[in-house]
């Protein structure tokens, strides 16, 4: 398996109350698997997806996530930064573009992070053309030097799945990626996804609370009181 996540718990602390969101999350992933992780408002799908992703941990002592054979709470703080800016590609639900930059600026920005001043000269013929590419593929090749505040709201999206393609990650975590979006454009946003799992084998976690999204993925995970009540 590509994933691993064992008896996961995370709980956080508002005040002076502990507030359990995750309570044992057990799942596994294979890789160019495509996932839906459905479930209520609460239920802990967008704080299993920034587990994953090596934003936030588990409860200490309470599992595990192993990605590729490596147990990430044994990754060095180094080493957490470049899982999450090489192995992993994020796309959210309100896009998250910086607003002072172009449509090719955005999408460059992870890689800019990735390889540091010193090293993007060296790089930046070859990741402008990455990004060119990329949003050729999704149809915004006419848009690059817009900003973000020129674009539709799909335009935007396309643009933060382009920039979380960047770095050529081998897991793709999308959190509602269309739940700020009316129907058409969702699933056209949805169609993108898809298309790069279908001809790239893309490993994909996608939280949904759209039946839709669920019913073309390869596998339905349901999230209820903090476990996995059903796949």
């Amino acid at each position: 398996m590509l994933l691993t996540v064992e008896n996961v718990h995370k709980t956080y602390r508002l005040g002076r109350v502990d507030v359990p969101v995750l309570r044992g999350v057990d799942l596994s992933v294979a890789e160019g698997e495509c996932i839906a992780v459905l479930g209520a408002s609460g239920s802990g799908k967008s704080t299993l997806l920034h587990l994953v992703g090596g934003l936030d941990r588990p409860d200490r002592g309470k599992g595990s996530i192993t990605f590729d054979g490596k147990a990430l709470r044994k990754l060095s703080a180094h080493q957490l930064d470049q899982y999450r800016s090489t192995t992993v590609g994020f796309v959210f639900q309100f896009y998250h573009l910086l607003p002072e930059l172009n449509v090719l600026q955005n999408t460059m920005l992870g890689a800019m992070i990735r390889y540091g001043r010193s090293g993007w000269r060296k790089q930046k013929g070859e990741v402008k053309s990455h990004a060119e590419e990329l949003l050729e593929r999704f149809g915004l090749s006419h848009r690059l030097r817009h900003r973000a505040t020129e674009l539709s709201g799909g335009e935007r999206q396309r643009v933060a799945i382009a920039r979380a393609l960047m770095n050529r990650p081998r897991l793709l975590l999308a959190d509602e990626p269309t739940g700020n979006l009316d129907r058409a454009t969702g699933q056209s946003i949805l169609d993108v996804l898809l298309d790069l799992h279908r001809e790239e084998r893309r490993t994909m976690l996608i939280v949904t609370h759209d039946s839709a999204t669920s019913e073309r993925a390869d596998r339905v995970v349901r999230l209820q009181d903090g476990r996995v009540a059903s796949e």
